[in-house]
C-alpha cells in the first residue's frame, strides 16, 4: 500500500530534509584527495550528533544482506554503483567521483537524499555524467505530479539519459519514503508513460536516477562485503536523489 502523509507530516519531512541537505554539503566538503571514505562517514556521524538526527542506515538490515549495514552513509566510488561501505582502505584520488547516499530520522520521520561529488579535477566525460544525472533527476521530479503515473517519472528519466548517450541501471530504483527507509511504490528509472501506480497528493517519493557511462548491467558483490554494486563493464556511474512530496501545487523537493 502506498501511504499518504499529512500536511503536518510533510512539514516535518521538509524540516528534516533541510537538515539532511546541510549534512550532505558538509560531508561533500570532505571529499578531497587523500581522504578516505571512512573520513566521510566520520563526518556524517559528527554532523548527525550536531544536528540531533538519527543516521538511519547505521544498523539497517535489508532483506538481501546477511549483516546489518555498518555505517551512516553509503560511499560508492567510480564504478561502484550503489551501497559502497565506507572504509579506511578506500582513498580518494584526483579524478575520482564519490556518491554519498544518506537517510536520516527526524521527529519519527525519514528523509533520503544523495549526490555524486567530483574529487579534484575530473575529466570531461565524468563532468558530463554528473550533469546529465542531476538533470535527469530534475526531469523525473517534474513528472511527479498528482494525476500522472509512476511510469511518467521513469520514462522522463530514461529518455533524457539515453538521449545523452548514457544508460540507466534497471535493477535498482527509487521508492516511497517517510515512515520507513523503503516504502511502496518502487520507482524505476526506466518505463512507459501512463503506466504504474497513480501519483496522488500526499505521496512522498525518493526519486534517484542511477546512470552509467557504459552499459546498464551491474553485479552485486555477494562474495565481498555483501552490499556493494558495480558496473559489469567497469564504467563510471553516478547517482543523485531527492525526497519529493506530492502536493496540490505540484512536486516539492524536501531535501534541498
Amino acid at each position: 500500500m502506498i501511504t499518504k502523509k499529512s500536511p503536518a507530516e510533510i512539514e516535518v519531512l521538509k524540516e528534516g530534509g533541510a537538515i539532511l541537505a546541510k549534512i550532505l554539503r558538509g560531508i561533500a566538503a570532505e571529499a578531497v584527495v587523500g581522504n578516505t571514505t571512512q573520513d566521510l562517514d566520520d563526518k556524517a556521524m559528527e554532523l548527525c550528533e550536531e544536528y540531533g538526527v538519527e543516521p538511519v542506515l547505521l544498523g539497517y538490515h535489508p532483506s538481501f544482506a546477511d549483516q546489518p549495514y555498518p555505517a551512516a552513509i553509503c560511499t560508492s566510488v567510480n564504478n561502484c554503483v550503489q551501497h559502497g561501505i565506507p572504509s579506511t582502505e578506500v582513498v580518494l584520488h584526483e579524478g575520482d567521483a564519490v556518491n554519498i547516499d544518506m537517510v536520516i530520522g527526524y521527529k519519527d520521520m525519514m528523509v533520503d537524499s544523495g549526490l555524486t561529488v567530483p574529487v579534484g579535477e575530473v575529466d570531461d566525460e565524468m563532468r558530463k555524467l554528473l550533469s546529465v544525472t542531476q538533470e535527469a533527476l530534475a526531469h523525473g521530479i517534474k513528472e511527479a505530479k498528482a494525476g500522472n503515473h509512476i511510469g511518467d517519472i521513469s520514462h522522463a528519466i530514461q529518455t533524457f539519459v539515453e538521449s545523452r548517450g548514457f544508460s540507466v541501471v534497471e535493477v535498482l530504483c527509487g521508492h516511497g519514503v517517510g515512515y520507513s527507509v523503503h516504502e511502496e511504490p518502487n520507482i524505476p528509472n526506466f518505463g512507459k508513460p501512463g503506466t504504474g501506480p497513480l501519483i496522488e497528493v500526499g505521496h512522498v517519493y525518493a526519486i534517484e536516477p542511477i546512470v552509467n557511462i557504459g552499459k546498464p548491467d551491474v553485479v552485486f558483490d555477494d562474495e565481498g562485503d555483501g552490499y556493494s554494486v558495480y558496473t559489469v563493464d567497469g564504467s563510471m556511474s553516478a547517482h543523485f536523489e531527492h525526497t519529493v512530496a506530492i502536493t496540490e501545487n505540484g512536486p516539492v523537493i524536501l531535501t534541498k
